[in-house]
């Protein structure tokens, strides 16, 4: 049986979870990624992807995307908007976890919301400054850079873990985020006769992954990435 949702986070568009596995075709073509990084990669400097220290000038705020597999949606968003050289170009740090699941359940690790038995999502928490980029431009980025459309899965990963969904900080988020939804529909999707599934709700409890998760795909370049992770347009 499924845990009871929290009233705070209400979700019309439900599926069953299933454990994080991927197919053998992707599982193979990530081997040979990962021989060919192990050939050819460069030393990781994890100082180029996320700042030593928030800038004393630094107004904060925070953003919180899910869109499929965390390795993902961290390494793209960085890979566009790099923390350094400063003053960067607005993101000042990024955090995989989990959030949005059964608030009864704490701490969560990997393998316990791969299970689906606890409704968490993958997500990234993302520190910026609005000054130098807007929470509407992240929001834009967010659905450019997966496939919104697809309800519970990204590419061969499926279970509500790969959700799509904007956990939004603030009621002007929520506006923004509803804003932004609605033109991305209209614009890029109404005539492809598609929807966005995304789930669009208040954010809840953070907990951030473990270590190894952090900056997953700059470690290790030759990781398995979720191939809806690139620029739709």
């Amino acid at each position: 049986m499924r845990p009871k949702r929290h009233p705070g986070h209400h979700r019309s568009n439900l599926a069953f979870s299933a454990p994080c596995s991927r197919p053998p075709a992707y599982i193979r073509s990530t081997m040979l990624n990962r021989i060919k990084s192990l050939l050819f990669r460069a030393p990781f400097d994890a100082a180029a992807y996320s700042a030593s220290a928030t800038p004393e000038a630094a107004v904060v705020e925070i953003a919180t995307f899910a869109s499929g597999c965390f390795w993902g949606t961290q390494h793209i968003f960085l890979k566009h908007f790099p923390p350094t050289p400063a003053p960067g170009k607005g993101i000042l740090r990024t955090t995989v976890g989990y959030t949005g699941g059964n608030p009864l359940v704490k701490n969560p690790d990997y393998k316990t919301v791969c299970s689906g038995a606890t409704d968490h999502a993958e997500a990234v928490r993302i520190e910026f400054d609005p000054r130098v980029i807007g929470y509407a431009e992240l929001v834009e980025f967010f659905y450019r850079s997966h496939d919104p459309t697809t309800l519970n899965k990204q590419g061969p990963d499926t279970g509500t873990q790969y959700r799509s969904a904007i956990f939004t900080n603030s009621l002007e988020q929520m506006e923004i985020a509803e804003r932004v939804t609605k033109e991305v529909q209209a614009k890029r999707f109404t005539p492809k006769n598609r929807k966005i599934a995304t789930e669009l709700t208040s954010a809840g409890e953070w907990w951030d992954a473990e270590t190894y998760h952090q900056l997953y795909l700059f470690k290790k370049p030759g990781g398995y990435q979720c191939p809806t992770h690139r620029l739709h347009w």
